[in-house]
């Protein structure tokens, strides 16, 4: 199979009847779907419903038991340098919060010119100028996931991942977030996001793909889910009367 080339997008994400298993279970089971670019992509479900499966074997970090993933036909091993992840727990190296995205350019292959352009471009985009040489190790829990937010959107990944990204934040830093990704979302940069804030995928639209005990349920408008979920599970959900 072909390697990617740098003027190519990535964009559709064809998953094709994927099946996740892990000692004879099957925690998760997909139909043929499309994820095309533009508005983001909400994954939404109780817990274990198989969302951050879900995002990491379309990152690439898991292999599907059954079913293929693939990017415009390439693999995803071949398109890991046009999109990014960040976990819901970001794993920072022991450096300063410029050093985390230095370090995340100089892996793309950027110049130690371009990187420098970029640091401050992204320092100043994120507000994180006033911790720029502050030790990440040292930063607060919202910190952190600013910093792995900021990284991740520095490398100018065509699809940006992310696994419940306001996840245990303060109301400040998640409004942080929310910001920041209404700007990636307009810098035409897809993202695919699971999350349990029902408020930010209804402020910042798009579609909403619904997960069940590893099955995809529903898939629509993020508008129209809210007002007209179309099966039991997903009114259940949005009336918070559903669990594993």
């Amino acid at each position: 199979m072909p390697k990617l080339d740098r003027t190519q997008k990535i964009l559709p994400l064809s998953i094709r009847e994927v099946s996740i298993e892990f000692l004879g279970r099957c925690f998760l089971r997909t139909n043929t779907l499309e994820i095309k670019g533009g508005e983001p992509t909400f994954l939404l479900g109780p817990n274990g419903s198989g969302k951050t499966l879900f995002l990491k074997a379309c990152h690439g970090l898991i292999e599907p038991t059954q079913g293929t993933i693939s990017w415009l036909g390439y693999n995803a091993g071949d398109a890991y340098r046009y999109q990014s992840m960040v976990l819901q727990r970001p794993v920072l190296l022991r450096r300063s919060t410029r050093a985390n995205i230095d370090y995340a350019l100089r892996a793309s292959g950027l110049s130690k010119e371009q990187r420098k352009d970029r640091i401050q471009k992204v320092l100043k985009a994120t507000g994180l100028e006033k911790i720029a040489e502050k030790a990440a190790r040292n930063l607060s829990g919202g910190e952190q996931q600013r910093l792995a937010i900021a990284r991740a959107w520095a490398t100018e990944p065509e699809v940006l991942f992310l696994d419940e990204p306001t996840a245990s934040l303060d109301p400040g830093t998640s409004s942080w977030v929310e910001r920041t990704l209404s700007a990636i979302v307009t810098n035409k940069h897809k993202i695919v996001m699971s999350t349990h804030d029902l408020g930010l995928v209804k402020r910042l639209g798009g579609e909403v793909i619904f997960l069940h005990r590893g099955r995809i349920l529903e898939r629509t408008l993020s508008k129209t889910f809210f007002e007209c979920p179309t099966t039991p599970e997903g009114r259940a959900f949005i009336a918070n009367e559903l669990s594993w």
